[in-house]
C-alpha cells in the first residue's frame, strides 16, 4: 500500500469521528509509523510502506480514535524551541506555557547567577527551557509525582542540561530547602467538578493530579502561593499561570501573602494567563 493511500483512508476515518486535525494527525503519525520526518511523508507520498510499519501506524490511528492525544502517541511535543519527551504521566505542554519562559527571560535579562524553583514541574518544559537560555542560573525543581521526576531527567539528558539542575519528589507542602531569586509555577487550576467538562483528549488521557484543582480551582494554588512566601527572597518575583477567571482571587491572596502584583499578562487567545508578583513583605 502507498503512503498516500493509507494517509487518506486514515484522514476520513478520523474525520468521520470530529478529529478536527485529521489530516495533520494521519501524517504526523504516519511519520512517527516510518520513522521519518513529516517532510518526507508528504514529498514521497508514493512509497509503499510495509507491513509491520503499516500496522504500527493502524494501531497508532485506532487509539487516536478514542481519543488518545498525538503527544502520548509519538512521546514527543515541541515547547519553545524544544522537543520533549512525554508520556501519560506528564501534562502535555501548551504554547500558553511559553508565556512564563519570555516573562523569565524578560525580567532576568540583566541578571546572573539567579536561584530558582520551578513547583509541579511535570515534563520539566519550563524549568529546562528557561535553563537553556540561561545556563548561569541555578534550577530546583520539585514535584509530587515520581513518574514526572523520571520524564524531567530523560528531557534534561536529552537536551543535554547536566548542570545547575536538581529535582525532589515531594509534596511541595513537605519541602523546606533553599531560598530562591525567582519562583515559577503552573499549578492544576481546574475546579474539580469541571473535570468532566474538559476535551475527551485532556479528560481521559492526561494526569488529574496536573488538572484537578480542587472544588474551586484554586486550592494548589493556595497551597503555592503560601509555601512560595516562605521560600522566597525578599525582592524575589512569583511568576504563576492561572485559568482566564481566576486573576482576582488569585492577587487577592498574593497580597494576603505578602506579595505586590506587577503585571497579569495575557495568552495567545487574549486571555489572562499569568500573574508576576514580587514579595515586599516577611
Amino acid at each position: 500500500m502507498k503512503l498516500e493511500t493509507a494517509i487518506n483512508t486514515a484522514y476520513l476515518n478520523l474525520k468521520d469521528n470530529n478529529i478536527k486535525s485529521a489530516l495533520l494527525d494521519s501524517e504526523i503519525l504516519m511519520s512517527n509509523a516510518i520513522n521519518k520526518k513529516r517532510e518526507f511523508v508528504i514529498l514521497n507520498l508514493k512509497k509503499e510502506i510495509d507491513k509491520k510499519n503499516f500496522n504500527n501506524f493502524q494501531n497508532m490511528i485506532a487509539q487516536r480514535l478514542k481519543g488518545k492525544p498525538i503527544a502520548y502517541l509519538t512521546n514527543k511535543k515541541f515547547f519553545w524551541k524544544y522537543e520533549f519527551f512525554v508520556n501519560n504521566h506528564v501534562l502535555i505542554p501548551r504554547p500558553d506555557t511559553e508565556v512564563i519562559v519570555e516573562q523569565v527571560l524578560k525580567i532576568f535579562k540583566n541578571k546572573n547567577k539567579i536561584k530558582f524553583l520551578d513547583i509541579g514541574f511535570g515534563s520539566g518544559c519550563i524549568l529546562l527551557s528557561i535553563l537553556k537560555e540561561r545556563k548561569d542560573f541555578q534550577a530546583t525543581g520539585v514535584d509530587i509525582s515520581k513518574h514526572a521526576l523520571k520524564v524531567c531527567k530523560i528531557n534534561a539528558h536529552k537536551l543535554g542540561v547536566k548542570t545547575g539542575i536538581k529535582l525532589y519528589n515531594s509534596d511541595i507542602d513537605k519541602f523546606s530547602l533553599g531560598k530562591y531569586d525567582l519562583i515559577i509555577s503552573n499549578p492544576p487550576y481546574i475546579k474539580h467538578l469541571d473535570l468532566k467538562y474538559l476535551e475527551r483528549d485532556v479528560k481521559d488521557f492526561e494526569p488529574k493530579l496536573a488538572l484537578d484543582g480542587g472544588i474551586d480551582g484554586i486550592s494548589e494554588i493556595r497551597k503555592t502561593i503560601k509555601k512560595s512566601s516562605e521560600l522566597i527572597k525578599y525582592g524575589g518575583k512569583l511568576i504563576l499561570e492561572i485559568a482566564y477567571n481566576q486573576k482576582y482571587e488569585v492577587k487577592r491572596l498574593l497580597e494576603i501573602n505578602g506579595f505586590y502584583i506587577n503585571s497579569v499578562v495575557k495568552d495567545l487567545a487574549n486571555n489572562d494567563r499569568c500573574i508576576i508578583s514580587t514579595k515586599i513583605k516577611e
